[in-house]
């Protein structure tokens, strides 16, 4: 049925379902207090990290990230279309779906994927009416299923075949530009970017056609060509292979990540069916949490070279923040000369498995690369690995992973572990003391304790029925601070809508400016709330205390320029600061 779904009618929907009782029609939970526990459906885990909040109509792993509405846990969990989610959700409520008949049936993105699968099939068929590039593959020992698996075609020579094709008039020559397949030079001409290529297209967790990668034949450059960033496309987010390899297997030990679109294939050609690659650039967050939603273990597989183990080391950075409970990072690095593909192609898939066993735990790469640099013969030198490794250690979050670390770097540089750990958070730093503070906070202490607007903004998402009944302190949404605007806006949205859940609200705001885009964060963190009765009065109080802490702030600036002389609006609202009135 055509027209678009109501948002209306998605988000009533969504508040009045039973998250608990959808979850469990199709796993296990276990009740825990106020919440609900399980082995999570999206990875491999022994120990229990799924919760089900019902409160919050929200689930969450602390394992792999992932994390949603009764929407977003049906699409994955059961792999359904957004709107085939939204009508499974609608039987089990017993509602119909009402449709929008005067709105328009797709997305503004839905021709762009309609255009790229054309393309993609395009270049299949030329695969087959071209017998070098078959050869070409052939010789680099790619078979047919394999190639098919992929959708791996061909765009041949020429600066128009695409052109012809899709843009005889101004609205398909602009879909072209917009999809990436086609660039528009200096002079205004518009040209086909894919030619004489082997191209593999690259498809996103649910299966649809992104963007596409090209590889020449033999010489030239660049030898890799992708897709540029496109309203469907985004470089640091997709994973080439990917979307095969969940298709491959359900659940995956590990991921190995290599660093090009023929090193996945090659793999997969021999069996080896759990390799990604990055699009062009270096690994990102996104990157490893979407991989780390998929399995709790990483490869990282690299050239021994000076380029590769430089890469290796960014990935490592990056890696870092998400090292938590469960989850494994490992690094293999192959001889100079060789990848992936020339290794299973010359000494086969066993081999390369042999070399994947050998590979070095995060842990051991990081020690290895940090006393490279040291002369741990001295005490400067220990000293100076302690200095290194702390910026390092500091950004792991804290637990078993991290404290082991410790204990290892602790060996290394001869200290006692608990004395090493209280030496690397006193020199971590932490946030600043708030002002009205009796005395300052330890490192620990600073990193536990939230300021009060991020308190107050986390009070109003995890409990919005807080914000019904409470008076918002005159002044407080013309405050020029980072998340006011965001606050402000929780608070009337929840005001507004009394009955709204948690995970619904984080959803509505999610796109706001001010800092929308971590709500979702801060609605895996729990709070401390104490008796339902006193929500509204815990919120009222952080308001004010936000408004205290401001008004303190301004005082302090204006005392401070007392001796260089104030002007009279500013000695007047000085006078009226010292007498107990808020800023505005």
């Amino acid at each position: 049925m055509a027209g678009r779904i109501p948002q209306d009618f998605i988000n009533d929907l969504i508040d009045r379902s039973d998250i608990v009782e959808i979850i469990s029609s199709r796993i296990q939970l276990k009740k825990a207090g106020r919440e609900y526990k399980a082995c999570c459906p999206f990875h491999g885990e022994k120990t229990p990290s799924f919760t089900v909040s019902p409160d919050k109509g929200f689930y969450h792993c602390f394992g792999c990230g992932a994390h949603g509405t009764a929407v977003g846990f049906l699409m994955e969990h059961d792999q359904l279309e957004f709107v085939e989610a939204v009508e499974e959700l609608a039987s089990l409520n017993g509602v119909d779906v009402p449709r929008d008949a005067n709105a328009a049936p797709t997305s503004p993105t839905a021709p762009l994927y309609e255009l790229l699968d054309k393309a993609a099939k395009l270049f299949r068929d030329q695969l087959r009416d071209n017998p070098a590039a078959v050869e070409y593959l052939k010789k680099r020992g790619l078979d047919g299923e394999t190639a098919t698996r992929f959708l791996i075609g061909y765009a041949p020579a020429g600066w128009d075949f695409l052109l012809k094709r899709f843009g005889s008039d101004d609205e398909g020559r602009d879909r072209l530009l917009k999809s990436g397949l086609v660039l528009r030079n200096e002079e205004g001409r518009v040209y086909d970017r894919f030619r004489e290529r082997i191209m593999f297209p690259i498809r996103d967790s649910r299966g649809r056609i992104v963007g596409l990668g090209g590889r020449v034949l033999d010489q030239g450059e660049p030898k890799y060509l992708n897709s540029p960033e496109t309203p469907v496309f985004h470089k640091g987010r997709e994973l080439y292979g990917l979307y095969e390899a969940r298709k491959a297997n359900r659940k995956l030990d590990n991921l190995i990540v290599v660093e090009g679109y023929m090193d996945v294939v090659a793999l997969a050609c021999h069996g080896i069916n759990n390799a990604v690659a990055t699009l062009g650039t270096a690994t990102t967050p996104e990157h490893l949490q979407r991989l780390f939603r998929t399995t709790n273990e990483i490869i990282f597989c690299f050239d021994g070279d000076r380029a590769g183990r430089d890469a290796a080391w960014r990935a490592l950075q990056v890696t870092l923040p998400e090292l938590r409970e469960g989850r494994q990072v490992r690094f293999l690095f192959l001889p100079d000369g060789q990848d992936p593909d020339s290794v299973v192609s010359d000494q086969g898939a066993d081999a390369f498995r042999l070399q994947l066993d050998s590979s070095m735990p995060l842990s051991e790469y990081l020690l290895e690369h940090l006393k490279a640099a040291t002369d741990l013969s001295s005490m400067d030198g220990q000293a100076r690995l302690a200095e290194l490794a702390r910026p390092l250690v500091n950004r792991i979050p804290e637990g078993i992973y991290r404290e082991l670390l410790i204990d290892r770097l602790a060996l290394e540089v001869g200290l006692a572990s608990r004395r090493l750990a209280q030496l690397l958070e006193d020199q971590g730093g932490g946030e600043t003391t708030p002002v009205g503070a009796a005395a300052p906070p330890s490192s620990a202490e600073a990193r536990s304790r939230p300021g009060h607007l991020r308190q107050a903004i986390k009070l109003v998402l995890h409990k919005p029925s807080a914000a019904t009944t409470i008076a918002i302190p005159e002044g407080l949404v013309n405050l020029r601070k980072p998340g006011i605007e965001l606050l402000a806006a929780l608070l009337k949205t929840a005001a507004e809508k009394p009955d709204i859940k948690a995970a619904r609200l984080a959803e509505a705001l999610q796109d706001h400016p001010d800092g929308g885009q971590h709500l979702q964060k801060l609605l895996m963190q729990d709070i401390p709330l104490g008796d339902e009765s006193d929500w509204p009065a815990q919120l009222h109080a952080t308001l004010e205390a936000i408004m205290h802490e401001e008004r303190e702030q301004r005082i302090n600036e204006l005392t401070g320029k007392a001796n260089a002389g104030l002007s009279q609006t500013e000695k007047q609202e000085l006078k009226a600061l010292l007498s107990g009135q808020h800023p505005t």
